[in-house]
């Protein structure tokens, strides 16, 4: 498959890294300040089916996971604070490896899914190391901003997430060992928009590996 891509500059990477940024920041702050956090079994903040706009939040990775969910010796405070941490540390060596290959002028499918994953890791940085200062909690409430004592401390926020593609549900038969019987959803996982541009760059580096690797 033969893509030809603009190429990919400091500013062009910067544009990317801002545009997703100021779109997935946006997108949060106005859940945020509108709408209590979404009780489960409660009506979706918008449903179209196929569709849902809801309001969770995530003080794990993806899919709600922790790090104590692995590591159960470590307190949850604990295994936030490594969480957080780890995405510094991960964001410090993407950039340096962004920056590195922007001056090498690298692939540009490779400079494309760097920068959408580093846009992504930042929004999802900005959730952890400060929504729990600037923000009030969300429990049965709008939250204000900026408010006297915030729902938690720096390095102890959440990561909002709000959207929700249901394709299908269905019940599994009864005769099936452990899920019989079971409701399930296909792709029932809530994200953000930071999510969706880690995964799309991801997915870049997965489906173009050779091009991009050799």
């Amino acid at each position: 498959m033969n893509i030809r891509l603009p190429k990919i500059t400091f500013q062009t990477a910067l544009i990317i890294i801002l545009l997703i940024l100021g779109i997935d920041q946006a997108s949060k702050i106005y859940i945020k300040l509108n709408y209590p956090l979404s009780i489960y079994g409660q009506k979706a903040i918008v449903d179209w089916g196929f569709f849902k706009l809801l309001f969770i939040e995530n003080k794990g990775m993806a899919w709600g996971t922790k790090i104590n969910d692995i590591l159960p010796f470590l307190s949850e405070d604990v295994a936030k604070l490594l969480l957080t941490l780890f995405r510094l540390v991960a964001i410090g060596y993407l950039g340096f490896w962004l920056y590195s290959l922007l001056k090498k002028e690298s692939s540009q499918l490779l400079l494309l899914a760097l920068s959408l994953i580093f846009a992504g890791a930042i929004g999802n940085l900005i959730d952890s190391l400060f929504y729990g200062v600037i923000f009030s909690h969300s429990y049965g409430q709008v939250a204000t901003l900026f408010p006297e004592e915030g729902y938690a401390t720096f390095f102890y926020g959440h990561v909002v997430d709000m959207l929700q593609f249901p394709i299908a549900s269905w019940t599994w038969p009864e005769w099936m060992p452990i899920i019989g019987g079971k409701d399930y959803t296909f792709f029932e996982y809530v994200f953000n928009v930071a999510d969706s541009a880690i995964s799309t760059g991801v997915g870049i580096l997965l489906f173009f590996n050779k091009r991009i690797f050799g």
